[in-house]
């Protein structure tokens, strides 16, 4: 039996006016910040008014909830934006505000983290800046080094850091400090060398990005976004930067969510076989700590219509990648598993473990048609499928073509019809990736998670085991 899970079993309809089920603020406030870039349009709206909305509302009951969220979304998911929008939220409703200067900290893993927070601030609520972010951002100032203020010191943008500086008009603790942030009112510090700025002064060339992977000051999320600036240009260390972007170690550290590795390799297509090695490598190294799932899993990917949107207007990846990719990715770590791809209709998916993840998640990912979510658990009744889970990776947006049952029912049905006629008190795991803040399932051994991040399957296992959910890790996170 599920004991956390917090979505209701009140109706309601969701965008296509097809029932589902209400979610609970937080657990709808949970779904919709790990699958939400701020303002940015989804296939059927951009939620980010509803969340803000959903946001106060959750500040007002538990902000402690809400501080935690947000460095959880930093932190353990990279959501960035949203995570300043949270805290701005914080700073500026009266329940919050103890928790802010603890949030920032928690937020603030680069410079700009700290600008951007205020810069959110000012422009949702304009001034005055309340005193507890005043004070968050001032400690978190006074943490940063000569190298942070000029990498991040805004140029061009709405909020600089001498605006920081300004704002927050913390105590130099030493002479090194006060002649460092004197720099930094007059505009005087150094420029870094960074890989910016040094394709900034000489351009996308051969002999820059030698230089910049032989510098060893090359990051790894750039290096892995431009991958085909540099793979175009065939520098001759090329062998050196493929061994970087497959290091294990370095793959691990840099957070990356695994579509960005899809990212890649969709753009260097014909670059030939040892990019695209390296791409697999490192996609694959992304995924290799992840627990095993034991028993027989059908894993379910929604490639209907409404998945067709991309994650924000800068990417390519659309959420049926995403859901393809994660399918994939649960395929290889159960013991045993059947896919289906589903919208009007749905197929099996020939998915071995032994293909190559990049590979098989391009050349599976599609979209079309509307979302019948129930046949899935249609096909395992038909088929007499026995398994001790099945996986859901959808927006959950369900139409009226979604089963052969009445209009007014959620998929809920379908589930506990194949429990009853199957004799296997199955686990539902429904994987929300665009947040509209319904669902399908409610119920006892329904676990609802949300995010684009590997780190989801953690929560199956979690689930299962009785150990709780997303909602309730989120509860208990420290840091």
């Amino acid at each position: 039996m599920s004991k956390f899970n917090s979505t209701t079993t009140m109706k309601t309809k969701n965008h296509d006016g097809y029932s589902a089920y209400k979610m609970a603020d937080k657990a709808k406030l949970v779904t919709q910040v790990i699958t939400s870039f701020v303002n940015e349009t989804k296939f059927y709206s951009d939620n980010t008014e509803e969340m803000k909305s959903v946001i106060t509302n959750v500040i007002k009951s538990d902000p402690e909830f809400v501080s935690k969220l947000a460095v959880f979304a930093r932190r353990e998911f990279n959501m960035r934006s949203v995570a300043h929008l949270l805290t701005a939220y914080l700073a500026n409703i009266p329940e919050g505000k103890p928790y802010v200067r603890r949030t920032v900290k928690g937020v603030t893993l680069r410079g700009d983290d700290a600008t951007e927070i205020l810069a959110c601030y000012l422009n949702t609520f304009g001034k005055p800046i309340p005193n507890s972010l005043r004070k968050g951002l001032k400690e978190v100032f006074a943490t940063f080094d000569a190298y942070t203020l000029a990498k991040y010191k805004g140029e061009g943008k709405t909020v600089k850091m001498r605006d920081l500086l300004c704002l927050c008009r913390p105590r130099p603790m030493s002479e090194e400090q006060t002649h460092l942030w004197k720099q930094v009112l007059e505009g005087t510090l150094p420029t870094p060398y960074t890989w910016e700025t040094e394709l900034s002064a000489k351009g996308n060339k051969k002999e820059v990005w030698e230089e910049l992977i032989s510098s060893g000051k090359l990051p790894y999320m750039a290096a892995l976004r431009n991958c085909r600036n540099i793979v175009s240009v065939n520098p001759d260390n090329l062998d050196d930067y493929l061994k970087f972007i497959s290091d294990p170690s370095k793959v691990k550290h840099s957070k990356q969510f695994p579509f960005r590795y899809l990212s890649a390799y969709r753009t260097n297509t014909s670059a030939g076989s040892k990019v695209l090695d390296a791409l697999e490598d490192a996609a694959d190294a992304s995924i290799s700590n992840l627990p095993a799932i034991p028993g027989r899993t059908v894993i379910a990917i929604d490639t209907s219509g409404s998945m067709s949107s991309a994650v924000s207007a800068k990417s390519d990846v659309r959420c049926c990648d995403i859901a393809t990719m994660l399918g994939l990715i649960a395929n290889r770590i159960c013991e045993d598993s059947i896919v289906y791809q589903f919208d009007t209709r749905i197929r099996q998916a020939p998915a071995s473990k032994r293909t190559g993840l990049l590979y098989a998640t391009m050349h599976e990912s599609m979209c079309g048609g509307g979302t019948r979510m129930s046949l899935p658990f249609t096909k395992m009744i038909e088929d007499h499928i026995k398994c001790d889970r099945v996986i859901i990776l959808s927006d959950n947006m369900c139409n009226h073509s979604s089963g052969w049952y009445g209009y007014d029912e959620t998929v809920q049905v379908l589930a506990d019809k194949y429990r009853r006629e199957s004799g296997n008190n199955i686990w539902v795991h429904a994987i929300d990736l665009q947040g509209y803040g319904t669902q399908q399932f409610a119920g006892p051994k329904t676990n609802i998670i949300a995010g684009w991040s590997e780190k989801i399957f953690d929560f199956i296992l979690m689930a299962e085991q009785g150990e709780g959910n997303l909602e309730k890790t989120i509860s208990e996170y420290t840091w």
